[in-house]
């Protein structure tokens, strides 16, 4: 005799019960949800702890638990991007030191050679310590080059091997039905804004670092220190990235980047980013700020020069001789008109003998006292103009200083300590800073020469962040940064 029956136990069981002949009671349990595929866990786990190994020694124990192992996942995230562009970033510069001291050396000895040389044993012994200098200095510039290429080789590895964990991961965080990463994830956000309020009350805004007034002088640019193509690689030729040098409370370690997603001229949304390696692996949070719903329009931004400071985006105007100023939270959109017989819609770009850049005819600047604008008018015959623009409601043009370099021999220009910097195109490769204007002596100087080595032919946007003394540089799709040095 056999007796059937089937009963519910919390809608996720089915519970069969039949009696053997025997008079043994048999219980077959049967889950209709799916299995956790514990394989997978354990294949991302290792491959979290994998690149971890690569990149540093510093081990990151393992743990048994699903929630522990999302954890490692990000830290791992966050924390190797920025540790492999410090590594990289360190044994280049201590490589380019090396050379910077070796190089004057060498001109000394050739120097020297050419003056003293008596065509017998003084000359002979002098060539041979030049040739000697000659091969270590080629043997450093060998270990430049496989450094460079070794850590591009590294970063990219790395990169592809957290993408696919992190899309496995993204998988196994389905089978969480009960949201308990969720909330421990919830609780650790709620941790740190505790914690930050018990030590310091609010978070500080970070002040600049080097004063206003042409007390401080650029005297190199090194790097790059970042290189990125973010989150959409080899699209969006034209545009602009960068941080706030006046964030509000919070947003300190905020990114932003504006993309010409029409024509390469026109875009209608900001997109941001929580921390820098967050851009650099394309996890956008809290994402795009809209501006308009289409594009173009009134209020679209028009061309790449733009920037962001205290929470508010800095642009040209659609179809406009006018800077648009964009709230990010209250969403509005305030403008200002520039001087009469302002030359706009690439009537007034930045050039070089190959080509000029479309609808750079406004480029916006930020430095440690605010925003800037640079343009050119018919009055002025094509110079450059700088004005500073006054944060009021809505936003003016206070004081206006005229230079005698010409706009279209000019490719950037970036402000940093209240003076205006402007690059050329040299090559391929080197862009060189070749022009300043003290805007507190008024003093012009065109033999800067400082070079930026490039990644690609065309810099679209530069702007300086006083904030972390970068120089933010948008080239053809991909995002850089520079260290800014300065003598004080």
């Amino acid at each position: 005799m056999k007796l059937l029956a089937v009963l519910p136990l919390w809608a996720l069981f089915t519970v069969t019960q039949q009696k053997a002949p025997s008079d043994d009671c048999l219980c077959e349990l049967i889950s209709s949800e799916k299995q956790f595929p514990y394989d997978k866990l354990k294949a991302a786990q290792d491959a979290a702890l994998g690149c971890t190994n690569t990149v540093t020694p510093k081990k990151v124990g393992q743990s048994p638990h699903f929630r522990m192992d999302l954890d490692l996942l990000r830290v791992c995230i966050r924390a190797l991007l920025d540790y492999l562009l410090l590594r990289q970033s360190a044994a280049l510069d201590s490589l380019l030191l090396g050379l910077s001291r070796r190089l004057p050396q060498l001109e000394q000895d050739v120097a020297m050679l050419e003056k003293e040389d008596d065509g017998q044993l003084f000359g002979v012994l002098s060539l041979h310590v030049i040739e000697n200098e000659l091969a270590e200095i080629q043997q450093m510039i060998d270990n430049l080059n496989r450094t460079t290429t070794e850590s591009d080789y590294l970063s990219e590895n790395v990169a592809q091997q957290l993408e696919n964990v992190k899309e496995e991961m993204e998988e196994l965080e389905k089978f969480d039905t009960m949201q308990v990463v969720k909330r421990h994830q919830a609780n650790q956000r709620l941790k740190r804004d505790l914690d930050q309020c018990r030590n310091n009350g609010v978070i500080p805004t970070i002040q600049p670092t080097h004063p206003i007034g042409g007390t401080c002088r650029l005297v190199n640019i090194t790097g790059p220190r970042v290189h990125t193509a973010g989150e959409y690689p080899g699209s969006y030729k034209y545009g602009a990235w960068g941080r706030d040098p006046k964030p509000e409370p919070g947003k300190e370690s905020w990114h932003w980047r504006v993309m010409l997603t029409s024509s390469n001229r026109y875009a209608h949304y900001v997109r941001l980013y929580s921390s820098l390696s967050s851009l650099i692996v394309g996890i956008s949070v809290p994402g795009n700020v809209q501006i308009s719903p289409t594009n173009p329009t009134t209020n679209t931004i028009q061309g790449p020069n733009v920037v962001l400071y205290a929470g508010a985006l800095y642009y040209n105007c659609y179809n406009k001789d006018a800077v648009c100023r964009f709230n990010l939270t209250s969403k509005g959109v305030t403008s200002l008109d520039l001087p009469k017989g302002t030359r706009y819609n690439s009537k007034g770009d930045f050039c070089h003998l190959e080509e000029c850049y479309p609808f750079t005819d406004l480029d916006l600047a930020t430095d440690e006292s605010g925003v800037w604008v640079v343009y050119t008018t018919t009055q002025d015959h094509g110079n450059l103009v700088l004005s500073k623009v006054e944060e009021s409601e809505p936003p003016k043009l206070s004081r206006t200083w005229r230079t005698s370099v010409y706009k279209r021999s000019v490719t950037n220009t970036f402000m940093a300590c209240g003076v205006l910097y402007a690059t050329r195109f040299v090559s391929k490769n080197t862009e060189e800073i070749f022009y300043s204007f003290d805007t507190t002596t008024g003093k012009e100087n065109f033999k800067v020469g400082i070079f930026i080595n490039k990644v690609s032919s065309d810099i679209l946007s530069l702007n300086y962040s006083p904030v972390d003394q970068m120089l933010h540089v948008y080239s053809n799709a991909q995002m850089l940064s520079y260290k800014v040095l300065f003598e004080m």
